[in-house]
């Protein structure tokens, strides 16, 4: 079994070294090869120019195919796993072509494995870990009114007057902010078109409590089902979204107001241009630590009063090991990819796992990767 890693861009390396190191027969594909053998050629020269056509001429049934290339590669290799009788792995949201692919992989025999690196990933075992706890709780009750909050922000360990800083390219986050948003609130669904319309403060229940600026993004009506909410349970917040430092909103207000306005392409050129200017601003330089904070919480209420009030939460920085978003991205990563192998998947489209066994052991390891991961009881 051959694990064909393909993308040696900074979110990848920390796990693909993890599977080099622990003795896996890995070949790793990448665009360029210089940069491929600058990130891992000191424990591998199995290192190929990145083509889907060579890929296939070396795919055997029951390899894995790893995915850190941009997303619109991501169905074309999965359908090409298919077709060799091999395994997908991507950290990337299940597309709705991915889904499409769920009983051509289960006819196949395989697993397309997504959504398994920070966000989305890490969050998704932490509200499946919490469901499951909440379930077989005495507080546990269909009548019960429910509150889920998602938040997860990479933000600068050390604050900028800009509340932000970059570790590639701003244009995504710049595109990011042009798209809309559906979540719950107060029991209907709310419909946010720009993230600047619904900001609002989350006091995040860190060993020292702190407030961060959260927005919701995607659309998170689906997770429910994802996370397997009851049909009947009263939901009466859920929301998956960012997490920025305090005084974002402030700093970016300019930003939003020229945002609003761009269209076609001479705002996409626009776009670009702000992006160029960001990233000389804001980059992160040579070894500062950045900081990953991630906050899941399921909250139960009845007649008014909490009865089951628990957060999941992870707070994580750059250290000697290299950036906390890159570990926190590419070992979960890696440990998918050896549950493919050990067969501890099923077959079809699946995202981050709900099985409580490998949930378990994921967040174990992962409380490796962060400084500080608990899950805090608030009732009260």
């Amino acid at each position: 079994m051959t694990i064909h890693w393909c993308g040696t861009g900074l979110s990848a390396i920390p796990g693909l070294r993890r599977l080099l190191e622990a003795g896996h027969d890995v070949a790793v594909w990448n665009r360029t090869t210089d940069k491929a053998r600058e990130a891992v050629g000191d424990l591998t020269t199995n290192i190929h120019a990145f083509s889907i056509a060579n890929l296939g001429q070396m795919l055997s049934p029951k390899d894995v195919i790893v995915s850190m290339l941009p997303g619109d590669w991501h169905v074309s290799l999965a359908e090409l796993a298919i077709e060799h009788g091999a395994h997908f792995v991507s950290s990337s949201y299940i597309a709705p072509e991915m889904r499409a692919l769920d009983q051509k992989a289960k006819d196949a025999g395989v697993c397309l494995i997504n959504e398994v690196g920070l966000d989305p990933g890490i969050d998704h075992l932490m509200a499946h870990a919490l469901v499951a706890d909440y379930k077989a709780s005495d507080a546990f009750d269909p009548e019960n009114e429910i509150s889920f909050i998602s938040y997860c922000g990479g933000i600068p360990k050390m604050p900028n007057p800009f509340r932000y800083k970059f570790s590639w390219s701003p244009l995504g986050v710049l595109k990011a902010l042009r798209s809309p948003s559906k979540s719950i609130r107060d029991f209907k669904e709310l419909d946010v078109a720009r993230p600047w319309d619904a900001i609002s403060s989350y006091k995040a229940p860190l060993p020292a409590a702190e407030t961060f600026e959260v927005y919701p993004n995607r659309d998170s009506i689906p997770f429910m089902t994802q996370y397997e909410f009851g049909e009947d349970w009263k939901v009466k917040e859920f929301v998956r979204g960012t997490l920025r430092l305090n005084g974002w909103a402030d700093a970016w207000a300019d930003v939003f107001k020229e945002v609003e306005t761009l269209s076609g392409p001479e705002g996409d050129a626009r776009l670009k241009e702000m992006s160029d200017q960001f990233w000389a601003e804001n980059a992160y330089d040579e070894g500062e630590p950045d900081r990953v904070v991630l906050c899941v919480g399921l909250k139960a209420e009845k007649d008014g009063a909490e009865v089951w009030h628990k957060t999941y939460v992870m707070d994580a920085w750059g250290d000697e090991r290299g950036t906390a978003m890159a570990r926190l991205v590419s070992y979960p990563v890696s440990f998918a990819i050896e549950a493919a192998m050990n067969g501890k998947i099923a077959a079809g489209v699946h995202a981050a796992p709900s099985d409580p066994a490998l949930v378990e052991k994921w967040m174990g390891e992962i409380g490796k990767l962060a400084q500080h991961l608990e899950v805090v009881d608030s009732k009260g």
